[in-house]
């Protein structure tokens, strides 16, 4: 056997046992997450369903906080969040396991009584660190623990919302702007599909809307642009409003007194506008788009106000749904006023905002099509990239890294504005 001929054999030795690391390890991830994203799914289902029928609860949000606060610090996990599961990726850095039941507990616990907040947060946080405690698992050395890190958020966000290509194409391009992480390509997949087939198989129903999608038309695709051009101004306001909350909120040093304080503004909240805001409000969504009504013509802001104050306290949860519900609920009021279906509409604001916050606009097509169909495909699109291109740089993430510029072919490397 001839030198060349080693080196071809090797090489394809090399491919097939990668393919055989990744098939294994995703597969185990994709099975983890998938059974705790199930069990993490219908724990906030049971305890939003418990809220509506016990609205009493609301009263002890400040309780509530106090006890996620001492869980954080007795579990040593606090002040650790979604940029941290980032910056496990871009740096190596190590996450430890008690964040899993931390975020767990404290994400049910906000929606038990009444936060404002949504689902991905936690489940990036709990995919992350499941990836990266099942790569050490199987032995993975440092640069593929940052793809196991990315397979588990793939794999979780897929088990809770039942869209596994845009989860997957969501976890490897949310960490760096302007670059896919193609080598986590396969094993994101893959722990995505797998996860999305354990929740589905144990009864969890995948995020799914039913909404008409007019005609295309030159007038349509215009209207469309103008919505997506509001929708970017929304999405800056969304993630100024989150970061600004945030510093202001951490002016009260003591973390207890904080989030007693911000309990208590979310119910004096709730007692001015009503229950709508409180939780995730999938339904509130639902009927934006379904049925064409949000409440107030100002919903989105209330909504923005709400999960700003929530998460700013140091109640546990995400900012994804959240966004869905602004954009809902923006689109739903404006897109009528600009001659669109308010349902289509209500579509194209949940779909644009997300975009402008999270920086996704590959992503945020795929969503589109996995939640409503591909029906409308060319018109999210353009929705998309107005909102990529005008919210700026920037972002929910600040971990996030904006590799290249919106506005010219040109290498910036930075970190999404707060």
């Amino acid at each position: 056997m001839n030198k060349r001929t080693k080196t071809t054999l090797r090489r394809w030795c090399l491919y097939g046992w990668t393919l055989a690391k990744w098939t294994m390890a995703a597969s185990a991830i994709g099975v983890v997450c998938g059974l705790i994203g199930t069990m993490f799914h219908f724990g906030v289902h049971e305890v939003t369903a418990f809220r509506g029928t016990h609205p009493w609860v609301l009263y002890l949000l400040p309780l509530a906080g106090f006890v996620i606060v001492s869980f954080y610090k007795l579990t040593e996990t606090d002040g650790l969040g979604t940029d941290d599961i980032i910056d496990a990726v871009h740096e190596g850095k190590r996450l430890p396991i008690l964040l899993l039941p931390a975020i767990f507990f404290g994400t049910v616990l906000t929606h038990l009584c009444g936060g404002s907040a949504g689902r991905e947060g936690a489940a990036l946080q709990m995919g992350g660190t499941i990836g990266q405690c099942m790569g050490r698992t199987f032995r993975l050395d440092d640069r593929d623990l940052r793809v196991a890190t990315l397979a588990g958020m793939a794999a979780f966000f897929s088990a809770l919302f039942g869209t596994p290509l845009a989860a997957t194409v969501f976890a490897i391009m949310v960490i760096s702007i302007g670059v896919l992480y193609h080598v986590a390509l396969y094993p994101s997949l893959l722990a995505a599909l797998v996860a999305y087939g354990v929740s589905v198989r144990l009864g969890v129903e995948p995020t799914r809307f039913t909404v008409a999608v007019p005609d295309q038309s030159v007038g349509m695709f215009v209207r469309v642009a103008a919505l997506g051009v509001l929708c970017a101004l929304v999405s800056i306001l969304f993630c100024k409003l989150m970061h600004g909350a945030g510093h202001l909120m951490k002016r009260i040093k003591n973390p207890w007194l904080r989030v007693i304080c911000g309990g208590f503004a979310v119910i004096a909240l709730t007692w001015v506008f009503g229950t709508d805001y409180n939780g995730a409000g999938m339904d509130i969504v639902t009927r934006a788009i379904e049925q064409e009504t949000v409440a107030v013509p100002w919903a989105f802001l209330l909504k923005l106000v709400f999960t700003a104050v929530t998460l700013a306290a140091g109640f546990k949860g995400g900012e994804v749904v959240p966004s869905f519900f602004v954009g809902a609920a923006f689109g739903c009021f404006m897109g009528g006023l600009l001659g669109l279906p308010a349902g289509f509409g209500g579509a194209i604001g949940l779909v644009a905002v997300f975009c402008g916050a999270v920086n996704c606009p590959v992503a945020s097509v795929l969503l589109s099509v996995e939640l409503f169909g591909s029906a409308g495909a060319p018109y999210f699109a353009v929705a998309c990239a107005l909102s990529y291109l005008l919210s700026g740089y920037c972002g929910l993430y600040s971990s996030q890294t904006i590799l290249y510029s919106k506005l010219r072919a040109e290498f910036i490397n930075v970190r999404t504005h707060e």
